[in-house]
């Protein structure tokens, strides 16, 4: 029977240390397969995938950098610790940039073996998920969405599997993560496409219209009913009918909501006449809907009858490289439109945009391109051109990618990589004010490696 524990290829030379390092991970929940040549390994790759190799510099019959090589050209999928007690930081470097997750210098305790190995299985189980998630889902737009996140792959896939159905979809996100988008997607996506769209915003009617706006009146309902007039539920027979920010809805109204989902039939507002149609409901809000239900401004029946299929837009904060792609869209678009020739953003444009919060989400960043192209001529956007709030968020001139490297001096002892990298990197995101994304900008690191490290080294404190 096949193990389920991770694999580990222990690559070490001295029979003394191999022992002793298999000791060491005894109490883990490893398979620990030893070679003492470099050879065997390449030929064992061929035949047996591990997670992890502990990969030691010097062999006697080829390097570990050429075995680092091998796993890097065939693309192996498996996470390589670098042992070697001839460390400096220019090998160490060296490994880093061939692929190596982390690097060991003999001599170290079982601690640290054994936390760095769970750190690389770890590693290698999240990158195996990662990559497999991608391959069946990776895209860069969907619908009237851009952006290829992990968080935006996951909307894309809630998506495509509720559009088919007639289930009622619950969309919840900040105001600018782009609600309506994703309804007019989810109706595009479905077989009621060739029907209509009918799309209700209840924050912007007056209280005392919104019945009418929604299930039409007679003439003579109301003062200033003039006529017979259908309301959206009419409109969207067939079709998909939107209600954004339903959590605006009075109580009592709520009620004749709840019987129209129901039945799917109602009253226009003077009227006595049961009209019966046939919608699919897809709502909005920017509020926590279960907030609204406990503080009694939101029927607890309506909720759980709306609430089927949840979809939850990420703020704009949590996707990532998505801000550059969203914006170099609305760029080419806006220069389109205004006659300009602006061609993309400068390094320190795009490092101001990552690192910022944008707490009015696509909206917000919709709004700031178009005011860069408006105001400004030229073809790269540079830092000076962004309006306030952003032109604050400039880097501070002590961190820059010009600023010179603080290069050790001649006689100074020769430190670990790790600790190295770790002191840098803690020091970059102390110059951008703890934001994270911008220090990785800086760094010309993605985040979720810095969050990647950080925790490694969390791990090793505790």
């Amino acid at each position: 029977m096949t193990s389920s524990r991770p694999l580990i290829f222990l690559v070490e030379d001295s029979l003394t240390l191999a022992l002793l390092y298999q000791d060491y991970l005894r109490s883990e929940p490893f398979d620990v397969v030893h070679f003492a040549q470099g050879l065997p390994v390449l030929e064992q790759l061929e035949k047996q995938l591990p997670q992890v190799v502990l990969l030691d510099l010097e062999l006697p019959d080829i390097s570990g950098m050429e075995i680092l090589r091998f796993i890097n050209e065939r693309h192996i999928p498996c996470t390589v610790v670098m042992v070697t007690a001839h460390g400096s930081v220019d090998i160490a470097v060296d490994a880093m940039r061939q692929g190596a997750f982390d690097f060991l210098t003999k001599p170290f305790d079982g601690k640290r073996l054994c936390t760095t190995a769970r750190n690389a299985a770890r590693h290698q189980q999240l990158t195996y998920l990662v990559e497999t998630y991608r391959a069946n889902y990776d895209r860069n737009e969907f619908g009237g969405f851009i952006g290829g996140s992990l968080p935006m792959q996951g909307v894309y896939h809630m998506l495509e599997s509720a559009a088919p159905s007639k289930a009622t979809v619950f969309i919840t996100g900040e105001s600018g993560t782009g609600k309506e988008v994703c309804a007019e997607t989810l109706h595009k996506l479905s077989p009621r496409r060739d029907q209509p769209l009918v799309v209700l915003n209840c924050a912007a009617i007056p209280r005392d219209l919104i019945e009418s706006e929604i299930f039409g009146h007679v003439k003579g309902a109301f003062t200033g009913a003039l006529a017979d007039r259908l309301g959206a539920a009419a409109r969207a027979d067939g079709g998909t009918l939107f209600l954004d920010e339903i959590c605006e809805m009075e109580l009592d109204l709520q009620s004749k909501l709840l019987r129209f989902i129901q039945t799917g039939s109602y009253q226009r507002v003077g009227g006595s006449k049961l009209d019966t149609v046939n919608v699919r409901f897809v709502c909005a809000t920017n509020r926590d809907p279960l907030v609204e239900v406990q503080a009694g401004r939101f029927r607890e029946d309506l909720y759980y009858r709306l609430h089927v299929i949840p979809v939850v837009l990420p703020p704009l904060r949590e996707r990532g490289e998505d801000v550059l792609q969203i914006a170099r869209q609305f760029l080419r678009q806006f220069s389109a439109e205004e006659g300009k020739h602006f061609t993309g953003f400068s390094h320190e444009a795009e490092s101001i945009l990552l690192g910022y919060a944008w707490p009015g989400n696509v909206r917000q960043l919709q709004n700031v391109v178009r005011n860069i192209v408006v105001l400004h001529e030229g073809d790269v956007v540079q830092p000076g051109m962004l309006p306030p709030p952003l032109n604050q968020w400039i880097p501070s001139e002590r961190f820059t990618r010009e600023a010179p490297a603080e290069l050790p001096v001649a006689d100074s002892p020769i430190r670990p990589m790790w600790l190295v990298e770790k002191e840098t990197i803690e020091h970059a995101i102390n110059q951008c004010g703890g934001n994270i994304p911008q220090a990785a900008s800086l760094l010309e690191l993605s985040p979720s490696t810095i969050y990647r490290k950080r925790l490694a080294w969390e791990s090793e404190e505790h």
